[in-house]
């Protein structure tokens, strides 16, 4: 690999989970024994968040994104897969005119959080924002990921704290997506 060329990781297989860090290696571990991905499969599960960039903390979750477009099926399914996990509960409403579920429970040490909303996982916010910090995380190194770590250790959200660190201005969930299409 050359100096400065970022690494290319297909997020879409949780496969290089299997080779990173040690919290990756176990929640790699977790998926794999609970079928989580298998589970989903009908929905284009992707795994997203501060788990694949190596930037959680110790609260982080496990964020699943999928596609729905049948909301009350998606429901029972998920009930009725997920339902006898600790805590589980699910969340269906409507933001910004946009129909979107909700459902967490606990596995092990792991809180979960599946998403879903009729939209292509790959065109799903969480995805996209997930694509850029990669990105930017690749780009500005190690410091900036442990100034990063640093702010979501204080409390600060992932991409609040990107936006922070880089100086931009507003929404910092708008502002990081103006960059996705960066190569």
């Amino acid at each position: 690999m050359k100096s400065g060329e970022l690494v290319n990781i297909n997020f879409l297989d949780i496969e290089y989970l299997s080779v990173g860090t040690p919290v990756q290696k176990e929640v790699y571990q977790l998926l794999r024994r609970e079928h989580f991905m298998e589970l989903l499969d009908d929905y284009s599960p992707i795994l997203v968040g501060t788990i694949p960039l190596d930037i959680d903390v110790e609260d982080s979750d496990l964020d699943i994104i999928c596609k729905v477009y049948d909301f009350d099926s998606f429901e029972r399914y998920a009930r009725g897969t997920f339902g006898s996990y600790e805590g589980y509960t699910s969340v269906c409403r409507y933001v910004e005119g946009v129909q979107r579920i909700k459902v967490n429970f606990q596995c092990g040490r792991w809180p979960i959080e599946i998403f879903g909303q009729a939209i292509p996982t790959v065109e799903q916010n969480g995805y996209r924002h997930m694509i850029v910090e990669h990105r930017l995380l690749e780009l500005y190194g190690q410091q900036f990921k442990d100034r990063v770590r640093a702010l979501k250790q204080s409390g600060v959200k992932t991409e609040p704290a990107f936006a922070r660190i880089l100086g931009l201005e507003g929404d910092p969930y708008q502002k990081l997506l103006e960059n996705v299409d960066w190569k």
